[in-house]
C-alpha cells in the first residue's frame, strides 16, 4: 500500500476563516492532519487543505490526479503553496485568502481541495489566476458518507452571478473573473482576495443528514460576500460596486 503523508510545502497566512482552529467542547474530532483519515459529526470540526499549484502538478505522470497528500506528486519541489482550514462540520462557513502579498497566478494558477490518505479525496483542479484574469468567489460542496469524506467538488452556477455585469467576464461559460488590473495589488481599487463558501452533504457517522449544502443553494441568488457583509465590511464595500 503506498504510505502517504503530508508533503512539505509552504503554507499561506489566512487573514480570515468563519471557524477558527480551535477545538470546541462539542468537537469530538481529534484529527487536526489534512493528511490523515477520520469520520465525524455534526459540529465536529473537520480539517482540509488546498492547494495552489499548475494543474499539471496535480497529475502523476501526466495522467492520473493524485491528492497533494501522495508523495507520488513532486508538489513538494514544485512552485506550490497549501491552505490548512478547520470549519464546523455541516455549518455554512466563508472562507477567505488574502491576496495582498499572495498572487495564485504565481503559484500555477489552479487549487485542489484535498483531505484523508487510505480514503484520499480531492477536488478537480479549479482555475484561480493567470495574468490577465482572476476568479476570487468559490463554492466548494463537502460530500460524506457515514460520516467519511468521500467527494469534495466545485458547485458553478454558469456565470449566472456576473451576467450584463461589465466589470466580469465569464471564463468557460463557468466563472466570474475580474480583470487582474483592477485588484489592488495590481494598483486597482478591488480587493481580490479569494472567498470561498464551504457546504456539506450526505451522512455524518451516526447517519444524520447533512443539510447546509440545501441551505447554500436556497442562498445563491445572493451575493457571496453579501451574505457575510458583517463579516468582510471592507471587502464587502469593493464588491458592492459589481454585485
Amino acid at each position: 500500500m503506498m504510505k502517504m503523508a503530508f508533503p512539505k510545502l509552504s503554507f499561506l497566512s489566512l487573514t480570515l476563516v468563519i471557524m477558527p482552529v480551535l477545538v470546541f467542547s462539542d468537537d469530538t474530532n481529534n484529527v487536526f492532519s489534512p493528511c490523515r483519515d477520520t469520520t465525524v459529526q455534526k459540529k465536529d470540526g473537520f480539517t482540509f487543505g488546498i492547494a495552489f499549484a499548475s494543474r499539471s502538478s496535480f497529475s502523476f505522470n501526466s495522467s492520473v490526479q493524485l491528492s497533494p497528500c501522495d508523495r507520488r506528486l513532486s508538489l513538494s519541489s514544485d512552485n506550490s503553496q497549501v491552505a490548512v482550514f478547520r470549519p464546523k462540520v455541516d455549518e455554512i462557513s466563508l472562507l477567505t485568502i488574502n491576496t495582498s502579498s499572495f498572487s495564485p497566478a504565481s503559484y500555477g494558477g489552479y487549487m485542489v481541495a484535498f483531505s484523508g490518505s487510505k480514503y484520499a479525496a480531492r477536488s478537480s483542479p479549479a482555475f484561480v489566476a493567470n495574468s490577465t484574469y482572476i476568479v476570487t468567489s468559490f463554492t466548494l460542496v463537502l460530500e460524506y458518507k457515514k460520516g467519511r469524506l468521500n467527494n469534495l467538488y466545485w458547485k458553478r452556477d454558469g456565470c449566472a452571478s456576473c451576467k450584463g455585469k461589465s466589470n466580469f467576464v465569464c471564463l468557460s461559460s463557468q466563472d466570474c473573473a475580474i480583470k487582474i488590473s483592477n485588484c489592488k495589488n495590481q494598483g486597482g481599487s478591488v480587493d481580490c482576495s479569494l472567498g470561498i463558501q464551504l457546504a456539506f452533504s450526505g451522512t455524518d457517522k451516526h447517519y444524520s443528514v447533512l443539510n447546509s449544502w440545501y441551505e447554500v443553494a436556497n442562498l445563491r441568488q445572493y451575493s457571496l460576500y453579501g451574505l457575510y457583509s458583517n463579516l468582510r465590511d471592507s471587502l464587502t464595500s469593493q464588491y458592492n460596486k459589481f454585485f
